[in-house]
């Protein structure tokens, strides 16, 4: 059966939006029909290849949709359901799930490797990352797949499936931020609006939202900061006297850029926290010499999708948005077609944020 889907055929070419013949599902397979999908920065970094994936490849990972049909096999499942899709599926027997880091999981994106669909012209597709969510319908398998929470929509849950389980878990889980502390979000796109908010929930005293752009201070504040700081040169500084000159508790950085990280280390307080969130490529290098280090005994860490298990967070989350806490719609800044993608990327690329939804 032949649908919509935006095709990658090339790292660095633009997007194709075109029709795909996609198969039945198989055995422990799911076909799901997308109700809305997220357009994620990490999409733009599998495009110009700061991710690699193998290509041609049809992107999207934050998803979420109806199930159409089930392969052999599956019984946890039935068309009808409304589904979340989960990009990194642990597979519960690689060092890391057996540790409990079901986020660093070792096999998590072995599905990327495989051949799911075909152009209609014959040629080989694979997944992006797993779920190929930018297309009307995919098929994926059952592991990638989560129940839509009761009491969201779906087009609001294709949210959940990045964006506000990685800006939500970086600060309760990465973070581990505490009533009263503060905290610094560097970069106002999707995972910044989620890590502001997961802030506030969090029940931080100050909340400080950083970025270049000063049109996404109204976005900001709505999900929680209580100050805005323009991204220069003397961030760090500005920081700090926003903190009796003693830095924040906290910095989590969204942007993946060398000079982020480095002003996210400096704002923080002696004894302070930076979790980095986001994906730089490896041309960012950031330096500190051996004695700052000993000095400020602050902890850098990576966080990844979070440091979630979605499974488990996903229920905590649908609380949260059940009783007000948390707004998913107050993190879509436009909602567009299939064939608005491309240019969600430039917007992205432009430093304009929120979170586009591609609504099907």
């Amino acid at each position: 059966m032949a649908v919509r889907a935006a095709v990658l055929p090339a790292v660095g070419s633009p997007l194709e939006i075109t029709g795909i013949d996609l198969p039945d599902p198989g055995p422990g397979q799911v076909r799901v029909r997308l109700a809305a999908a997220g357009v994620c920065h990490s999409d733009l970094s599998l495009s110009d290849g700061t991710m690699r994936v193998p290509v041609p490849a049809v992107l999207g990972h934050e998803g979420a949709g109806t199930v159409v049909a089930v392969g052999e096999g599956v019984g946890h499942l039935a068309p009808g359901d409304g589904v979340v899709l989960n990009w990194a599926p642990s597979c519960g027997a690689c060092h890391a799930c057996s540790l409990g880091e079901v986020w660093l999981c070792a096999n998590a994106l072995k599905g990327t490797g495989d051949v799911y669909a075909r152009t209609t012209g014959g040629t080989d597709l694979h997944p992006g990352l797993n779920v190929a969510a930018f297309a009307e319908e995919t098929v994926v398998s059952a592991a990638c797949v989560l129940p839509v929470p009761d009491g969201v929509p779906l087009t609001d849950a294709a949210l959940l499936g990045c964006a506000v389980l990685t800006g939500y878990g970086a600060v309760h889980h990465s973070a581990q931020v505490r009533p009263g502390e503060t905290v610094a979000v560097f970069g106002v796109g999707g995972v910044g609006l989620s890590a502001l908010q997961a802030a506030r929930i969090a029940g931080a005293s100050k909340i400080v939202a950083v970025d270049v752009s000063a049109e996404k201070e109204e976005l900001a504040r709505a999900a929680g900061a209580t100050d805005y700081v323009i991204a220069s040169e003397n961030t760090a500084r500005e920081i700090r006297a926003l903190t009796a000159k003693q830095g924040v508790d906290v910095a989590v950085e969204c942007a993946g850029r060398a000079v982020t990280i480095r002003t996210a280390w400096d704002s923080t307080r002696r004894g302070g926290r930076t979790t980095v969130v986001g994906i730089g490529g490896k041309d960012q290098q950031v330096t500190f010499n051996a004695l700052e280090i000993f000095h400020w005994g602050r902890t850098l860490s990576g966080c990844v999708y979070g440091n979630s298990d979605p499974a488990e967070d996903l229920p905590v989350l649908a609380e949260h948005i059940r009783a007000g806490r948390l707004d998913l719609s107050a993190l879509v800044t436009e909602r567009i077609s299939l064939e608005g993608i491309p240019a969600a990327f430039e917007n992205m690329l432009a430093g304009k944020g929120g979170r586009a939804l591609v609504v099907f």
